[in-house]
């Protein structure tokens, strides 16, 4: 089973205003991001929350995901990593790490990383734009001690620079996969390009 591990507790300290909560194509940021991740291969969703985690779980409980909190959120990203990690369902063999201010990687990127994941044998499958690599990441669950043993001023960086052999490229056309959202300019250029 692959999970689908979304990032959802930051407290979008440089937007100024819980960013998973602003309108996003039909819905708002997160609603997209499990939107995409619920019509990939991903067999389960886990949310993991934080900040503001009572007005984001009122938007993520009308779909089929679960929950998690992350009471350790001010420590940054990798906490929230680890908590996912920490309440995996129990026969996931892969985790997705999705950023859930990424509302607009595809589905089929998604889909194209998990099929390079089976076929390949590698542990860590990643996409890569234009020679940069980018989110989300599928990495294999045999790396989940480790993962949790990683230093938060690190973060997954280490798991990746320490497995060059176990690394699966993917590239992508899907430039998103190198686009997050922290700030105002880029809530405002992600909107003008998801514009028709």
């Amino acid at each position: 089973m692959i999970t689908a591990v979304i990032l959802a507790a930051g407290k979008s300290r440089r937007m100024g205003t819980p960013k998973m909560l602003l309108p996003f194509g039909s819905g708002t940021i997160i609603e997209s991001v499990i939107t995409g991740a619920l019509a990939s291969r991903a067999d389960t969703v886990l949310v993991v929350l934080g900040a503001k985690r009572r007005q984001i779980r009122s938007v993520v409980e009308r779909f089929n995901v679960d929950t998690t909190i992350n009471r350790r959120y001010k420590r940054g990203m990798l906490s929230s990593v680890q908590t996912g990690f920490k309440n995996l369902p129990e026969n996931t063999r892969a985790v997705l790490v999705m950023l859930g201010d990424q509302p607009s990687v595809s589905p089929r990127t998604i889909d194209r990383l998990i099929e390079v994941f089976d076929k390949s044998g590698k542990g860590i499958v990643l996409p890569v734009v234009h020679g940069r690599r980018g989110h989300p990441i599928l990495i294999d669950k045999k790396y989940r001690a480790e993962v949790l043993r990683l230093d938060p001023e690190v973060g997954l960086r280490a798991l990746i620079h320490g497995h060059p052999e176990d690394i699966g490229e993917v590239t992508v056309e899907d430039t998103s996969v190198l686009e997050d959202i922290d700030t105002r300019e880029d809530y405002a250029e992600a909107i003008k390009k998801e514009s028709p």
